[in-house]
């Protein structure tokens, strides 16, 4: 059985990493400049969560899943504006 502290730890890394993005999808959205932002990283990170999350749900692991698909919702915020500024021409 994990002991306490380990489990505050991957509950403490998990949320920091799921907060970490909310600040870029935040700016994004007010700005609508996305001109600094890479397509291809946001692409494969937003892929790369939501694979986690899927693993998550195949082990039926809650913290996995929860920190995953929260995190998908500012990766995924970050990346539409990127398309959407892309397909407008804006880059």
């Amino acid at each position: 059985m994990e002991s306490f502290t380990v489990s505050a730890l991957g509950y403490g890394a998990a949320s920091l990493t799921t907060l970490s993005l909310f600040p870029q999808a935040l700016k994004t959205v007010r700005s609508g400049d996305t001109s600094a932002i890479s397509l291809r990283m946001y692409g494969l990170f937003t892929l790369g969560v939501l694979a986690w999350a899927i693993y998550g749900l195949l082990r039926a692991d809650g913290p996995v899943i929860a920190a995953n698909l929260i995190t998908l919702i500012p990766a995924s915020v970050v990346l539409e504006r990127k398309l959407r500024a892309l397909l407008e021409g804006r880059r």
